[in-house]
C-alpha cells in the first residue's frame, strides 16, 4: 500500500497553488477594471479563457466524449449557482480591498454548515454552531456595519457570494455522485458562456492591448487554478487541503500592498483571525464526524 503522505503532501501543495493562482486572478481583476473593463466583460473572459483551456486539455487527453452528460438540468443549475456566486465575489472584489473581501469569501464554511443543516438535514451538534456563531461575529468586526467602513453593497455582496459558494458545493456533493470532476468543470464552463455571450455583446469595448492580455490572464490563470483546486481534493481529504485556502489571505494583502497601496484596516486584523478559526474548527469537526461515521460502519471482527 503507498504511504498517503505521498498524495498528501501533492494534495497541500496543490491547494497553496490554487490559493496563490486564484489571488493573482483577483489582482489581474481589480488592475484590468481600473483601466476600463467592465464586470460583464471580466466574468466573460474568465469563463471563455477557462473553457478553452479546458477544451484542449480533455481534447488532447480523454476526449470530448469522455464528458458527456445525462444530468444537462443539474449542470444548468450548478451553472446558474456558480455564475451568480462568481458576479457577487467579482463585485466585492471591485468594491473592496483585496484582503477584506478575500476576508469576507472565508465565511463560506460557515453558510455551509447551515445549508447542510436546513438542506441536507446533516447533525450539526452544538460545537459547530458556537462556530458559526463566531464566525460572524468576525464578520461584524471586519464589516463595522454603519461605521462607514468600507461599502455597504461591497461587503453584502461578498458575503452573498460566500452563501452562493456554498449552495454551488451542496449541489456539488449530488451532481458528483454520478459526475467527474472533469465533467462537472466543463459542463459550468461551456454552458456559462451563453448568458455571458449575450451580456458580452452589450458591453464589449475597445481596450489598450495591456487590458486585453489582462482579460486574457483572469480566464487562464482562474482555470489553471480551479484544475489545481479539484486537483487537491482527489489526492487528499478536505479537512486537510481546505485549510490551505487561508493562505490566500497572504497574497492578498501582499498583492494590495504592493499594487494598490492598501494594508487591511485594523479591524480587518482583528476580525479576519476569528473568522479563519471558526472556518477551520467546522471543517475539523466535518473531519471528525465523518471519521466517526466510517468507524461505525466498519464490520467489526
Amino acid at each position: 500500500m503507498a504511504d498517503t503522505s505521498d498524495r498528501i503532501l501533492p494534495a497541500i501543495a496543490m491547494r497553496l497553488l490554487s490559493a496563490a493562482l486564484f489571488a493573482s486572478m483577483n489582482a489581474v481583476i481589480k488592475l484590468a477594471e481600473a483601466r476600463g473593463a467592465t464586470l460583464g466583460e471580466i466574468l466573460f473572459f474568465r469563463q471563455f479563457g477557462a473553457a478553452i483551456l479546458l477544451v484542449a486539455i480533455i481534447a488532447g487527453g480523454p476526449g470530448l466524449k469522455s464528458v458527456a452528460t445525462q444530468r444537462l438540468p443539474a449542470h444548468i443549475a450548478r451553472a446558474v449557482l456558480g455564475l451568480s456566486a462568481m458576479a457577487c465575489t467579482f463585485t466585492a472584489i471591485l468594491m473592496l480591498p483585496l484582503a477584506e473581501s478575500t476576508t469576507l469569501g472565508f465565511t463560506m464554511p460557515i453558510f455551509a454548515t447551515i445549508l447542510g443543516a436546513l438542506i441536507l438535514h446533516e447533525p450539526t451538534g452544538w460545537h459547530r454552531w458556537v462556530a458559526v456563531a463566531a464566525g460572524f461575529a468576525g464578520v461584524l468586526v471586519v464589516a463595522q456595519p454603519g461605521g462607514g467602513h468600507f461599502p455597504l453593497w461591497g461587503a453584502i455582496s461578498g458575503l452573498a457570494a460566500a452563501l452562493l459558494t456554498a449552495s454551488v458545493s451542496i449541489l456539488l456533493r449530488q451532481i458528483s455522485r454520478t459526475e467527474g470532476t472533469m465533467t462537472t468543470v466543463f459542463w459550468f464552463s461551456t454552458l456559462s458562456l451563453i448568458p455571458l455571450g449575450i451580456v458580452y455583446a452589450f458591453v464589449v469595448q475597445p481596450h489598450a492591448a495591456i487590458v486585453w492580455v489582462m482579460l486574457l490572464a483572469v480566464g487562464v490563470i482562474g482555470g489553471i487554478a480551479q484544475l489545481a483546486m479539484t486537483s487537491a481534493l482527489r489526492l487528499g481529504p478536505v479537512s486537510v487541503v481546505v485549510p490551505m485556502d487561508y493562505s490566500s489571505l497572504l497574497w492578498a494583502t501582499a498583492y494590495g500592498w504592493l499594487l494598490f497601496g492598501a494594508l487591511p484596516g485594523k479591524w480587518t486584523w482583528v476580525g479576519a483571525p476569528i473568522i479563519i478559526l471558526s472556518g477551520m474548527y467546522i471543517v475539523w469537526r466535518e473531519h471528525l464526524r465523518r471519521t466517526q461515521l466510517t468507524l461505525e460502519t466498519v464490520p467489526q471482527i
